[in-house]
Order: structure tokens, then C-alpha cells, then sequence
């Protein structure tokens, strides 16, 4: 994938990043929305919905509470929504390749999302006597650099992601041997498995959850029959 390809996708991996956390935390950036735009970006939506539903289902085990650290999903979202659809539509292997630097790229954000909070830390520091002082422009000055900051973060892990996996993901389907369907069953089997796990902790953890999955289940159920 050649550099200006890629600009386009980076962008919108640095607007559903700073989604994650930063602003306006509007849930553009959980996986099944962030891959299906990708995908539209690229030409191909139902491609980009597919991968996205796959995400959607691992990404279902990361609970993103206060300080702790978890993937990100919105830029790996949309790498992997993009890779997936720019792929020919039946191609063994493109879906688990798509997925693998999906997963990848979640793991290096969330990383680099630890380093942008030490970095934030670190001005808020600098900045403490002035923001105790009352300073409005040093309060202003610290939101709008660390969004600014989260922004340019999204940007480069997209474009970087772009710029290595999109050979990647195309020399492992040049090479994969079995049928698409085999592949696709097993990366949903898997992921169906991770987000049967997560939902399993909450229905232990949480109290009268499971009766509110199961009347929301009910209604999904009824509105199908109906229609």
C-alpha cells in the first residue's frame, strides 16, 4: 500500500482514536462501526461489517475502566476493516489475516496509549502550580494538547499498521491453502468463544443482567417475527 492510500485511512484511524477516550467518546469507535466505515472508505462495506462483527465479539472481553491498560480498538478497528476489504471478495485467508493485524495493532495502540498518559502526566506536572493558581489558558492549554496529542497517536499507529500489514495481510492470502469458508468458520468459532467468555463474567458479576439479556433477546426475537 502505497503512502497516499493510506493518508486517507490514517485519518479516520486518528478520529475514531481519539473517540476511544479523548473526545467526543460518541461510541463511533467501538469495532463493528470503525470497520464498516473503513470498509465503506475502501469500496467495500459488507466486507468491513463482517471483520467489524469479529471484532466486536473479541473486543467484547476489554472493559476500559479508569487507568487500566486494554487494547484499542477504534484505529486497529479500522486497519483491519480497510485490509479486509480491499481484499477480492471470496479470498482464503484475507479474514484471518485482517483479523490477525487487527489484533496486533489493538495491542500496540493500547500501548501507546500508556505512553501518551505518561507524556500527559508529565505536562499536567509542569503545568500543576499554574492550574492551582486558577489558570484558565494552562487548563485550556493541557485538554487541548493532550487531544491534539491523542489525535496525531491514532494517525501514525493507523498509517504505520497500513503501511506494514497491507503487504503482509496480501502475501499470507498469495500463500493460504485452504478454502475461505474453513478460515472464516474458525475465526468466527473463536471469536464467538472469547465473546461467550466475556458475557459469561458479567452474568456471574453483575446482578439481574442475565434477565435483561435474555427480555432484550426476546424483544430482538419478536421484532424479527413481527416485521
Amino acid at each position: 500500500m502505497i503512502l497516499l492510500e493510506a493518508l486517507p485511512i490514517a485519518l479516520l484511524g486518528a478520529l475514531l482514536g481519539l473517540d476511544v477516550v479523548s473526545f467526543p467518546q460518541a461510541m463511533v469507535s467501538r469495532p463493528i462501526v470503525a470497520a464498516t466505515l473503513a470498509g465503506s472508505l475502501v469500496g467495500n462495506p459488507p466486507a468491513g461489517l463482517l471483520i467489524g462483527v469479529v471484532l466486536e465479539m473479541i473486543a467484547l472481553d476489554t472493559l476500559p475502566f479508569g487507568a487500566s491498560r486494554y487494547p484499542e480498538w477504534g484505529s486497529a478497528a479500522v486497519v483491519g476493516g480497510a485490509l479486509f476489504a480491499a481484499q477480492p471478495a471470496g479470498m482464503p485467508g484475507a479474514l484471518p489475516a485482517s483479523t490477525l493485524a487487527a489484533l496486533l495493532t489493538a495491542s500496540i495502540s493500547g500501548w501507546s496509549m500508556v505512553v501518551l498518559r505518561r507524556t500527559i502526566a508529565g505536562r499536567l506536572e509542569r503545568s500543576r502550580d499554574r492550574i492551582e493558581d486558577g489558570s484558565r489558558d494552562a487548563l485550556l492549554s493541557l485538554h487541548l494538547s493532550g487531544m491534539s496529542l491523542d489525535l496525531l497517536r491514532g494517525g501514525l499507529v493507523t498509517l504505520i499498521a497500513m503501511m506494514i500489514f497491507g503487504s503482509l495481510v496480501r502475501a499470507i492470502v498469495a500463500v493460504w491453502g485452504s478454502d475461505s469458508a474453513p478460515s472464516h468458520a474458525v475465526v468466527v468459532v473463536v471469536a464467538a468463544t472469547v465473546a461467550g467468555g466475556a458475557l459469561w463474567k458479567v452474568f456471574h458479576s453483575v446482578r439481574w443482567v442475565l434477565w435483561f439479556f435474555f427480555g432484550g433477546l426476546l424483544g430482538w426475537a419478536a421484532l424479527l417475527v413481527t416485521r
